[in-house]
């Protein structure tokens, strides 16, 4: 093949090729009807670069990491050919180098032995069908051992391996030889339909629709699926229990927290508060002089609850003063002695809880002091947070794990309040604990309703309000005075997509002064289609991010200093969690890493890290729980009939602080406030709440 001098197009299998790399081919010719002339190798053989020019391009081409053009180069300069056999068995003269150094020598050998483990899966798995990014995956999480781990059970993958699903692993079990209507695969199946109901927000489903389903996917008759769910349960996988009336199965690991959950409200309710119980009509007076605020009747009461209380939800809509009532909770047990702490769920809740009432806040995971080596937290029921008042923020986005995490390390000692807006979308992960716990009617509850004058005057309020109650917000004219909420009718998704650039690139920042970058969010229901997150953040970053370099490209999403982005994932090795905002603040081609801006924090990005990534200009309104900005943009068209829902609409607008701009066909605008249809989550909670020894208050 060496001797050819037009391009040949070569099918077979093969590690994948790197720049300067040459093919050994055995095999014979074949004109594809749709793809010409092409050489079908039955034997391939990738051979390392001779030439220098060959060997620089292989070693710069990021293969082997720590290793780019410019450390190529000079590596080529200084060993020439022998560069190969100095790397593998003289590393210690990479070191003759100049501004080589201790680290970058050990980086580089180590890459470079990795590089050699990972070609073996690399052949391996293509040979089933798998490409290279997931074998370094697959290598990372198995080691040495990756190819026999694979072999002993694919299934194992999705499990293990973000981002392999379940009919890839599927796919390579049918080409290992294992059959198809094996226990395995049925096990396998199963498991795998009740984690795919979870990423909806369920904890369990019925039993006989999980047998249909299964059976129905996996084309397995039901008996051998029924075996599998059982053997499941043997294993402690599954939990079977009944809600209502109906056998449902659970994860094991959603049946625990639902059970902890229940369990550590009714032990937090066996006790007493250490400060004795407080007379409202004594510490109002005193806490409006504190504060400077007149407190309403409403929030007397709610603070009145609270502080005596020993777990309270506190939940209503924005401008409704749940704010003020956090603090007056504070003033008056602060004034008792209590220590307080104040968490939320993400690292911007935190921020803004800890603005609006003086007092330090963290993360739920800060403050449960998450330890990435076990992947566990250090606070827990026997070594449990060292307070008297938690107070928790935007309790809709905790999910059922999470909430279990934080009430286990609650003292018997400490109060619990919960403050969130229960109208707003359930949390992105399983179960609804704010929704479950007021509906089982077993702890005390605030729901607030009073709009107070001071947010009155804001059309987002009134309007999120509006669109609460299944009302539909008005267009706006083009003349309109000046406002805070807009209404902008635009008939094509086309027509939407350019006027989501106009507003964002150009008519709000010329208008009302904010950056186009930092201060405004563009927010759609989806991630595909003209109008979802990934041709949005084309178009944007294209106009407000367009001169930036160098800028890499991995997992279909290009980078580059400046850009705006979003975790993807929770790393708890980066301390990142799913819906971190930040900035790429450089991308250093050399290193092979970027390095972002989270909240003031640099956190470090392998090139081969960055699936964890995704630009940030536009983001679904479900990342976006939890977080304000200055300003929203959002697009909703009749092609998002699925999504259009009042509460996603609801979340949508009350992200946004000082304007809201909606750009929608009338039609779905009007779908969005009047469908209440969402999905009800299958969950067990309220039910045990109200089957424990919880007391209504």
């Amino acid at each position: 093949m060496r001797g050819l001098s037009e391009p040949v197009t070569v099918v077979g299998v093969a590690t994948a090729v790197s720049p300067g790399e040459y093919a050994e081919c055995q095999g014979y010719w074949v004109d594809d009807p749709t793809y010409g002339r092409q050489f079908r190798a039955d034997h391939l053989q990738i051979l390392p670069p001779s030439t220098r020019e060959g060997i620089e391009r292989y070693l710069g081409s990021g293969m082997v990491r720590g290793i780019g053009p410019y450390f190529a180069k000079k590596l080529v300069q200084a060993f020439g050919e022998q560069v190969f056999e100095v790397i593998e068995n003289e590393p210690g003269r990479l070191r003759e180098l100049p501004g080589i150094g201790p680290k970058r020598v050990a980086q580089v050998t180590a890459a470079w032995a990795a590089q050699r483990a990972i070609r073996d899966i690399i052949v391996f798995l293509r040979s089933y069908g798998l490409g290279a990014a997931r074998a370094v995956r697959i290598f990372k999480t198995y080691g040495n051992d990756a190819i026999e781990r694979v072999r002993e059970n694919p299934y194992r993958l999705v499990l293990d391996i973000r981002g392999m699903g379940f009919a890839t692993a599927d796919s390579l079990a049918e080409r290992l030889g294992i059959p198809r209507d094996s226990p395995m695969r049925a096990r396998a199946g199963v498991l795998h339909i009740l984690q795919k109901l979870s990423t909806e927000g369920h904890c369990a489903e019925h039993r006989a629709t999980l047998v249909a389903n299964a059976s129905t996917l996996l084309s397995i008759p039901t008996p051998i699926i029924e075996d599998a769910i059982d053997a499941e349960v043997q294993e402690k996988r599954l939990v079977l229990e009944s809600i209502g009336d109906d056998i449902c199965v659970f994860l094991a690991t959603l049946w625990s927290a639902e059970v902890s959950v229940a369990d550590h409200v009714a032990r937090l309710l066996r006790y007493s508060p250490p400060w004795n119980r407080i007379d409202i009509k004594k510490a109002a007076p005193w806490v409006e002089k504190k504060t400077s605020i007149s407190l309403s009747d409403s929030q007397h009461h709610a603070i009145s609850a609270a502080v005596n209380s020993k777990v309270t939800v506190i939940t209503g809509g924005p401008g409704v003063g749940k704010t003020t009532i956090v603090n007056g909770i504070l003033q008056i047990l602060r004034a008792k002695g209590a220590i307080p702490l104040l968490c939320a769920p993400t690292g911007r809740a935190a921020k803004r809880l800890s603005e609006a009432t003086g007092f330090p806040a963290s993360t739920i995971h800060r403050a449960l002091e998450f330890d990435p080596s076990t992947l566990g937290f250090k606070r827990h029921q026997n070594f449990p947070l060292e307070t008297d008042l938690v107070i928790l923020d935007e309790t809709s986005m905790v999910d059922i794990v999470l909430m279990s995490q934080l009430l286990r390390a609650i003292p018997d000692r400490a109060a619990l309040v919960m403050v969130g807006d229960v109208d707003q979308l359930p949390p992105v992960g399983p179960g609804s604990a704010l929704s479950d716990i007021i509906q089982s009617q077993t702890v005390t509850t605030v729901r607030l309703t009073e709009v107070f004058r001071q947010a009155s005057t804001s059309q987002i309020i009134a309007n999120a309000h509006l669109i609460n109650r299944g009302v539909i917000p008005e267009h706006s004219h083009p003349e309109a005075p000046a406002s805070d909420f807009y209404v902008v009718a635009t008939n094509t998704p086309e027509a939407i997509q350019e006027r989501v650039l106009q507003m964002v690139a150009e008519r709000i920042p010329r208008r009302f002064g904010l950056h186009p970058i930092k201060d405004i969010q563009v927010l759609t229901p989806t991630n595909r289609g003209p109008l979802g997150t990934q041709a949005l953040n084309a178009v944007l970053q294209k106009h407000l991010n367009p001169n930036s370099t160098p800028v890499v490209t991995r997992f279909g999403w290009s980078f580059a200093s400046e850009d705006k982005v979003v975790q993807r994932v929770n790393d708890y090795d980066k301390n990142t969690f799913n819906g971190d905002v930040g900035r790429v603040m450089r991308v250093d081609q050399e290193e092979e890493q970027i390095t972002v801006n989270m909240d003031g924090r640099e956190v470090c990005y392998g090139f081969d890290e960055l699936d964890e990534l995704s630009l940030a200009y536009a983001m679904t309104i479900h990342k976006a729980q939890g977080s304000e900005y200055p300003a929203v943009v959002i697009p909703l068209a009749t092609q998002h009939y699925m999504l259009l829902a009042r509460n996603l609409l609801y979340t949508a607008v009350t992200r946004g602080r000082q304007l809201v701009v909606l750009l929608c066909q009338t039609k779905a605008l009007a779908m969005a406030v009047r469908n209440t249809l969402s999905v009800n989550r299958l969950t067990k909670l309220a039910e045990r709440l109200n089957g424990s020894t919880v007391g209504i208050l």
